[in-house]
């Protein structure tokens, strides 16, 4: 990681991402391999000898403690002298907007605010890296993502080194620089979340970051060029020429699928579901290619009904190749 970098380790659950993170915070011992900190080894160094900030997903405040005096906390125990201590708590209280709540106590804030506390709470030691376990998971849907955003803002504007677990790929892909996907104890790719959303290496990747649909196809070589031939039609794939040929999974994401009439379209299907969230419609059609999952804007026109027929239409540069689905054939 980069000074000052945002990174995200998302997976499920059981694949190791807080081992990880607890081992970044000498919680876990190290089975192998080093952590290197600004230079230094700190493989086996002690929890409290490596000045890193830590939130929980349960916050662990104090509760018999004010809010001035949780956050003032670490600074106290680094004998920081009480007029400077003061000033990096206001400072941190203005930064977080919970300036003028100093003497309540935990019980008194909303999850919103005990969030805040239990960040500002850790950055004001001014620590070299900030570690977050899910900070974000026990607050409700709008609550939670109005904190992603302040988060962020937050992180930028003390430019501090964070690493946040989370397994909300919606989460990961919104505030972080770089997205870790980690899947049963393994990194599987380490991507911006835009290279990660739209060039997935795996089908759990795939299929784990935002929705997708997997098409069955065998890559042949025209030329200079790649097809991927399908059930009646072939399409061009625009990815790299020396990719393998043979039997291969196809990732192709729901909002890349234009719905056009039927018979002029790559092929034709009927909708069986429809699902309405707000900013887009959600459309399951069943196509010769199987389930075909479609979403589309909502612009304010009438939805599409169950029963409908249309023609589906996509771009060859819209499918992505799955490493680990291929057969590979040697030309």
């Amino acid at each position: 990681m980069e000074k000052g970098e945002f990174v995200s380790l998302l997976g499920p659950s059981g694949c190791g991402k807080t081992t990880t993170l607890q081992m970044i915070a000498g919680f876990v011992d190290v089975t192998k391999g080093e952590i290197w900190l600004d230079g230094q080894d700190i493989t086996h160094a002690k929890p409290n000898t490596r000045g890193l900030g830590i939130v929980f997903q349960s916050y662990a405040l104090f509760p018999h403690m004010t809010v001035l005096d949780n956050v003032s906390f670490g600074l106290e125990m680094r004998r920081v002298p009480k007029q400077e201590r003061l000033e990096r708590v206001r400072e941190i209280l203005n930064m977080v907007h919970l300036s003028g709540y100093e003497d309540r106590f935990p019980r008194e804030l909303s999850g919103g605010q005990r969030q805040r506390v239990a960040l500002a709470r850790a950055l004001v030691i001014k620590p070299p890296v900030l570690l977050l376990d899910e900070p974000l998971s026990n607050l409700d849907a709008k609550l939670r993502e109005e904190m992603q955003f302040e988060l962020r803002r937050i992180q930028k504007t003390l430019g501090t080194t964070t690493i946040m677990v989370t397994h909300d790929q919606s989460e990961a892909l919104s505030i972080s620089d770089r997205v870790v996907v980690m899947e049963s104890g393994k990194i599987t790719q380490t991507d911006t979340p835009y290279a990660l959303y739209e060039n997935p290496q795996t089908e759990f990747i795939s299929t784990f970051v935002g929705k997708t649909n997997l098409l069955s196809a065998v890559i042949r070589r025209d030329g200079q060029s790649l097809l991927a031939q399908f059930e009646g039609f072939e399409l061009p794939l625009e990815i790299a020429p020396s990719s393998p040929t043979g039997k291969a999974v196809l990732s192709l994401r729901p909002e890349k699928i234009k719905l056009t009439e039927p018979g002029k379209g790559h092929v034709d299907g009927t909708v069986t579901q429809v699902f309405f969230l707000g900013d887009r419609w959600l459309y399951h059609l069943e196509t010769p290619l199987g389930e075909l999952l479609v979403a589309d804007s909502n612009t304010g026109h009438a939805n599409i009904q169950e029963g409908n027929r249309f023609g589906l239409t996509w771009a060859g540069q819209s499918m992505r190749l799955l490493q680990d689905a291929t057969e590979q054939q040697h030309d």
